[in-house]
C-alpha cells in the first residue's frame, strides 16, 4: 500500500473532516466535538470556508450535496444550483453581447445564489431525521468570528489574488472596481488579519433570522437593488422563487462496488463515465505511463458526452442512462487505442471551487461542492451585504441550438460533482475536488488509486496528477502533467500523440482533492497540499 506522502495521514474513529482551508476543517471538527453528526460537521465547514476562503467560494454562489444518513441506510443528493433570472433570456443578452455573456461584472452575475438555502436544507435534514441537537446560528459561529475579527491571509488567497489581472487591472468593469477592490484588492492584502465586516453582518443577520432574510426579506432587497444598479438581472422575484431541491444521485457499478456521483445540470456523470469505460481494463496492474494514457482517453470521451448534452434537465432530457449503459460502454471503450491519443474537439468549463468531506463514527458522510465559478465570482459585491455574487450564469451559451443555451429560471451546466464509491450499501470513499475538467479526472485518479493501485488516502490525494482540457479560466486543450511524473514519463506519452506540457511540482491547476476512506473501524483521511487545509480527525 502505498503511503509515502508529503502530509501524514489522519486517523480517527469518532469523526473526520478534510477541508482545503485548516480554519474550516477546525470548525467542522468542533461541530463533532459538541455533539454534531458528519453532516453538521460539513454544514460548519461550508460556512467557515465562504468567508476564509472568498476568492473560491461564498454565500453569493451555489452548493451540491451528497449526504449518506447511516441509521436510515438512506443516500440523498441536494441540489443547492440557482436558477437564471427570470429576465434573462436569450435574445436580450445575444443582442447587447452577441456571442458569449461577459464573464465579469453586473450582467455575469445572472443567477441566484443557492449557497445558504443548501446549508439550510442540509441543517433541517440533519436536526429532523439524524436528530441533531445543534442549532442552525451555532454552525455560523466560526464563519461569523472570522468575518468579523478577521484571519490571517491563506498563500492560495494571496496567490490568486495576485494572478487575477482581468479583476484588478485598469480593464475592469466599472462596477467591479467599485465594489471588489475595497476588500478584495491585492494592496488590501498586507495586513495581519484580512477582515470582512459587511460579510459578517450578514451572516450574523442570516444566523438569527434564518434564510429568509436572504431570499425574501430585507437583506434580499438590499442584495438585489444592488445588483440591478450594477447591472445584473436579478430581482426580488427571483430570489423569493429560489428552491434548493432534493434530488437522486447517480450509480454506477465500479469493481465491487457502486460509484455514486450527482446528477444533470452537473456532470457527474462524466465522472462515473471516465470509471465505466476504466472499468474493462487492468487498472491495477497498468504501468503509469499506460495508467495515464488510458485514463485521459476514457477522459476525452466522457466530456464529449458531457459537452454534447449536458444542461437543465428541467428543460431538456440529459440521457445519463443512455451514456452509462454497460453495452454502449464497451463500444466506447473499444475506441481506445493503447499506444495512440485520439483526436479530440470537445470544449471545456472551467471553475474555481471547494470540496468538503466528512464522515463519522456511526458511518455518516457528506460530500459537499461549493463555488462561485471563476475566482471571485463575478467580481460583482452587493452594496454593503458583503455578498460576492457568482458568476456561475455565464457558462450559459448564446448559441440557440446549444443544449446549454441561456433561458429565463434556468439552472446552467455546473462542474460542481460531491461523490462518493459504497460497498454493501455503505460509503467506503467520500470524495471531491475542485477545477473544471478537472474534478472528473482528479476523482477517477483517487478512486482507482485506491481501489486499484493499492494507494492510502493521503498518497492517493498527493500523487502526480494529470489535466487534459482546462481549468481556472485556461483554454488549452493540451495535457498537463505535474513535473513530479519526471521527463521519462512526459517524453512517453508525447510519443503516444499527447501535447504534453509539464507544470510544477504542486500545481493548482490540479485541483484540490480531499478524500476520507471508511474502514469498519477507522476513519482514514486525505488532504490536499496544493490547497492550505488539513484533514482534522477526533
Amino acid at each position: 500500500m502505498r503511503s509515502d506522502t508529503r502530509w501524514a495521514e489522519v486517523r480517527a474513529r469518532r469523526g473526520l473532516v478534510a477541508t482545503p482551508h485548516a480554519l474550516a476543517s477546525e470548525a467542522g471538527l468542533r461541530a463533532l466535538r459538541r455533539g454534531g453528526n458528519a453532516l453538521d460537521a460539513a454544514i460548519a465547514a461550508a460556512a467557515t470556508i465562504a468567508v476564509v476562503y472568498p476568492h473560491m467560494n461564498g454565500i453569493g454562489g451555489d452548493n451540491v450535496w451528497l449526504i449518506h444518513d447511516a441509521a436510515h441506510r438512506r443516500l440523498r443528493a441536494l441540489n443547492a444550483i440557482g436558477r437564471s433570472a427570470a429576465g434573462a433570456t436569450l435574445e436580450a443578452y445575444r443582442t447587447r453581447f452577441g456571442a458569449a455573456i461577459p464573464p465579469r461584472g453586473g450582467a455575469a452575475a445572472l443567477t441566484v445564489p443557492g449557497t445558504i438555502s443548501g446549508w439550510w436544507q442540509a441543517h433541517t435534514y440533519s436536526r429532523e431525521a439524524m436528530g441533531s441537537t445543534l442549532g442552525w446560528a451555532a454552525l455560523l459561529e466560526d464563519a461569523i468570528t472570522h468575518a468579523r475579527d478577521g484571519f490571517p491571509l491563506s498563500s492560495g488567497q494571496r496567490r490568486v489574488t495576485a494572478a487575477a489581472r482581468d479583476l484588478f487591472g485598469d480593464a475592469g468593469a466599472p462596477e467591479v472596481r467599485r465594489t471588489l477592490w475595497p476588500t478584495y484588492h491585492p494592496q488590501r492584502l498586507g495586513g495581519a488579519r484580512f477582515v470582512q465586516a459587511d460579510l459578517g453582518a450578514t451572516l450574523a443577520r442570516v444566523a438569527e433570522d434564518g434564510p429568509e432574510t436572504f431570499y425574501r426579506g430585507a437583506l434580499a432587497r438590499r442584495i438585489v437593488d444592488a445588483a440591478a444598479a450594477a447591472g445584473s438581472p436579478l430581482t426580488l422575484d427571483d430570489l423569493a422563487a429560489h428552491t434548493a431541491d432534493w434530488v437522486e444521485a447517480v450509480r454506477l457499478p465500479y469493481r465491487d462496488g457502486v460509484a455514486v456521483s450527482f446528477p444533470p445540470p452537473t456532470q457527474g456523470f462524466a465522472s462515473l463515465e471516465i470509471l465505466g469505460l476504466l472499468e474493462g481494463f487492468d487498472v491495477g496492474g497498468l504501468t503509469e505511463v499506460d495508467y495515464i494514457h488510458l485514463a485521459v482517453e476514457a477522459t476525452k470521451l466522457a466530456l464529449a458526452d458531457r459537452d454534447r448534452y449536458l444542461t437543465d434537465p428541467a428543460h431538456a432530457e440529459v440521457p445519463v442512462t443512455h451514456c452509462l449503459a454497460p453495452a454502449r460502454l464497451a463500444r466506447r471503450r473499444a475506441r481506445i487505442a493503447p499506444e495512440t491519443a485520439m483526436a479530440t474537439e470537445a470544449a471545456s468549463v472551467a471553475g474555481d471551487t471547494i470540496a468538503i468531506v466528512a464522515a463519522d463514527g456511526a458511518g455518516n458522510a457528506v460530500s459537499v461542492i461549493q463555488s462561485l465559478y471563476h475566482e471571485f465570482g463575478s467580481g460583482l459585491v452587493a452594496g454593503d451585504t458583503g455578498v460576492l455574487l457568482q458568476n456561475r450564469g455565464a457558462f450559459f451559451s448564446l448559441d440557440p441550438a446549444h443544449p446549454n443555451r441561456l433561458a429565463p429560471r434556468k439552472r446552467t451546466a455546473h462542474t460542481l460533482i460531491p461523490s462518493m464509491f459504497l460497498r454493501d450499501g455503505r460509503p467506503r470513499l467520500v470524495y471531491g475536488t475542485m477545477g473544471g475538467d478537472g474534478q472528473p479526472q482528479t476523482q477517477a485518479a483517487l478512486v482507482t488509486r485506491v481501489l486499484d493501485r493499492g494507494f492510502e488516502p493521503q498518497a492517493a490525494v498527493e500523487a502526480p496528477r494529470w489535466l487534459f482540457g482546462r481549468t481556472w479560466g485556461d483554454v488549452s486543450r493540451a495535457l498537463r502533467i505535474e513535473a513530479r511524473f519526471g521527463p521519462d514519463i512526459a517524453e512517453a506519452l508525447r510519443r503516444r500523440g499527447h501535447d504534453v506540457q509539464v507544470v510544477e511540482e504542486w500545481s493548482d491547476l490540479m485541483g484540490h482533492a480531499q478524500l476520507i476512506r471508511l474502514d469498519d473501524d477507522e476513519l482514514v483521511g486525505g488532504s490536499d497540499p496544493r490547497a492550505d487545509g488539513a484533514a482534522l480527525g477526533w
